[in-house]
């Protein structure tokens, strides 16, 4: 018996001995193993990675894949840590494993551990690099992608504006807006506070936003906890998107207007929800309901410019001397 336990511990010891064969150390600790080593350019400091990984346990729980997300991740490398060590070995299409420790990655946060990664464990990372570039292609590939992307918004929105026929106003800007009920009291001005009903919809018509129930109901908008009544804010503090700022001081108090605000003014190169995705132009109907004003200085009236006497001042003539007749 005591000899069937010793050959099952060394039967064990030389599974786990033959599981690091192969496998090298990084400056930081982490075990990893190149599978397709290729020839090429290596990895450099400052570059733009984009790989494929998968993370599970040792007993191969899977805890992510970029596989099944559909995004494969991307990082810029680094001059230190355990993955920034094991970077600049690779060049484009090399596979590999790494097995960091999980007692190093939880060293100051032992509180975090989760049970399935105890102390003496490693977490698996398999990894398939299938681009790399230097930060001025990237950075040259976004600029490139994002001026296609404006392009793009530009021609979808002048599309949907000549199909609807809609006429609206245009401010230097860029903003478009139509009055679509005219207030009778003054219009609010920078530091006074709005309070603001609206609904807002996306040009595939889809309603992303409301401040009023019969709306979000119609739309079949879901917003559990949502208080409806109009929104309040200062202006000029910057609270809400650049075309609101901007609409609203062009509103008197009462009114009601359609906006068409294009990304610039909106939410630019980023996404905003599921429902707004990047470059995209936004249309919102408002009604300005009531305007909490503050004390505004009165305008100080500009002071004329003294003009310049041209007034000439006299020249003093010389004395004319008359000579006496002899």
């Amino acid at each position: 018996m005591k000899k069937y336990l010793l050959y099952i511990l060394v039967a064990a010891f030389a599974v786990k001995a033959n599981a690091q064969d192969g496998f090298k150390h990084s400056p930081n600790g982490a075990l990893y193993k190149i599978f397709t080593p290729n020839t090429g350019e290596k990895i450099k400091v400052n570059d733009i990675v984009t790989f494929q990984i998968v993370q599970k346990t040792e007993k191969d729980s899977i805890l992510y894949s970029s596989y099944q997300s559909g995004h494969p991740a991307q990082v810029q490398v680094q001059p230190a840590g355990d993955m920034m060590d094991i970077l600049p070995l690779l060049t484009l299409n090399d596979s590999l494993m790494v097995k960091a420790p999980t007692d190093s990655i939880f060293k100051t946060q032992e509180d975090k551990r989760p049970p399935f990664l105890p102390k003496g464990s490693y977490l698996i990372f398999l990894i398939k690099i299938q681009r790399v570039q230097s930060l001025a292609e990237v950075m040259a590939q976004a600029k490139a992608e994002s001026e296609k992307a404006q392009v793009q918004e530009s021609v979808l929105a002048d599309k949907y504006i000549a199909d609807k026929k809609l006429v609206y106003t245009t401010t230097p800007s860029g903003l478009k807006y139509k009055i679509t009920k005219v207030g009778v009291k003054p219009k609010p001005l920078n530091g006074d506070t709005v309070y603001v009903n609206y609904v807002g919809h996306t040009l595939e018509g889809k309603v992303f936003d409301t401040s009023i129930e019969a709306e979000a109901t119609k739309a079949g908008l879901q917003q559990p906890g949502r208080v409806y009544e109009p929104i309040n804010f200062a202006l000029g503090a910057k609270g809400v998107i650049a075309g609101w700022e901007e609409a609203l001081l062009l509103l008197n108090e009462g009114g009601k207007a359609q906006l068409f605000i294009p990304s610039k003014l909106a939410y630019g190169a980023s996404a905003s929800g599921p429902d707004i995705k990047p470059y995209s132009t936004l249309i919102f109907d408002i009604e300005l309901v009531k305007v909490k004003r503050v004390k505004h200085e009165p305008p100080v009236a500009a002071k004329k410019p003294i003009a310049k006497s041209t007034v000439k001042k006299p020249v003093a003539k010389k004395p004319v001397t008359v000579k006496k007749k002899q």
